[in-house]
Order: structure tokens, then C-alpha cells, then sequence
């Protein structure tokens, strides 16, 4: 089980729970057609987005397989809600985890997505003691690639064609980093 002490802090980041009064800024990117390009929903509208966050206000903790720890991303400096970070725990026999990452594309290329996602991998393999942990992207975001190249995971698969998102065949790429990969980074 993993149940993180907030808010956690990096150098220019603050991730935190996310509340009911983060509607208009999640809002403020969720509807925007170039953040849902390679995700597998669609642009939402603002009842869309009120419902997906009443779900990530509870995903505070990781209890048992399946569950999502799902964190607000804010700018230290202002408190400005710039994006997400999850970690999912998917299989409690293999220590198998997932990250995820959303932005508000005015912060894209500044260096948070890596920023943040790191705190996910360090939560993952310190506190909740993975194993193995990956990110799945569209085959076509390369600018998602590169975070999860620059967070040291490598490429373990491209997979052609392998879903059918948003009508049309889409190539999935896997990257993943095992425990002991992750500590010698942190050496």
C-alpha cells in the first residue's frame, strides 16, 4: 500500500490531490483537441471534465492492484494547475506499475512532464517497492518518447497497429525501467 505524504515538492513543482476547485484550470486543458490527440478520449466539454474529477479527488492512494494515485501538477511560484501525473499499480503479484502524464501544451518542452514523472517513478520502486514500471504512448507522440527517454526508461516494444483508437489503427510503444535500473539512476 502506498499513501504519499503532500503536497510533494521538487524544484519548481508541487503535486498534489487534486480538489473540486480544479475544474477550470483541468478544464482549460482537457478541452483542448492537441492535448486528447493521442489519448484515447475525445476533447471534453466542461460536464466531462467535472466527472473525471470527481473520480480523481478520491485516487489518493494506492490500496490494491488497479488502483490510480492521480496528482495535480502545479507551479510552485504561482499554485497555477498546469497538468496530471498518475501512477497506476497494475499487478501486485509482478510489482508491475504504469505512469501517465498530461499537460497543458503552455507548459509543453519546459522540462514538468519529466519534472513530475520522476516523483511517480521514485513513489513506484522507494515507497511502494515495484518491480518493473512502463508508459504507453501512441506510436506518433514523439514529444511523449522523449520525457520517458530523458526519465532513463528505455524502448522495450513498438507494437504495429495493435489498437483501434478513435477509429483507426494506432502503433502502441512501451517503455519501461526495472528497480535496479532506477537505482543505479539515482546514484
Amino acid at each position: 500500500m502506498l499513501k504519499p505524504s503532500f503536497p510533494i515538492l521538487t524544484d519548481r513543482l508541487l503535486l498534489r490531490p487534486f480538489t473540486v476547485d480544479d475544474l477550470e484550470a483541468t478544464h482549460a486543458f482537457e478541452r483542448l483537441p492537441e492535448v486528447a490527440r493521442f489519448l484515447y478520449w475525445e476533447p471534453r466539454d466542461l460536464e466531462a471534465s467535472r466527472a473525471f474529477l470527481d473520480k480523481r479527488v478520491t485516487r489518493v492512494a494506492l490500496r490494491e492492484e488497479g488502483d490510480v494515485l492521480d496528482l495535480a501538477v502545479t507551479l510552485r511560484e504561482t499554485g497555477r494547475l498546469i497538468g496530471q501525473v498518475l501512477l497506476i499499480w497494475t499487478s501486485r503479484e509482478h510489482q508491475q506499475g504504469e505512469i501517465g502524464y498530461v499537460l497543458h501544451p503552455d507548459f509543453h518542452g519546459r522540462g514538468y512532464a519529466p519534472e513530475a514523472s520522476v516523483e511517480m517513478l521514485r513513489l513506484g520502486f522507494e515507497e511502494l517497492g515495484l518491480h518493473r514500471i512502463v508508459g504507453r504512448l501512441d506510436g506518433r507522440n514523439a514529444a511523449s518518447a522523449r520525457v520517458l527517454e530523458k526519465l532513463g526508461m528505455r524502448k522495450e516494444a513498438h507494437l504495429v497497429e495493435n489498437e483501434r483508437v478513435k477509429g483507426e489503427w494506432c502503433d502502441e510503444v512501451i517503455f519501461a525501467m526495472l528497480s535496479r535500473e532506477w537505482v543505479s539512476r539515482r546514484r
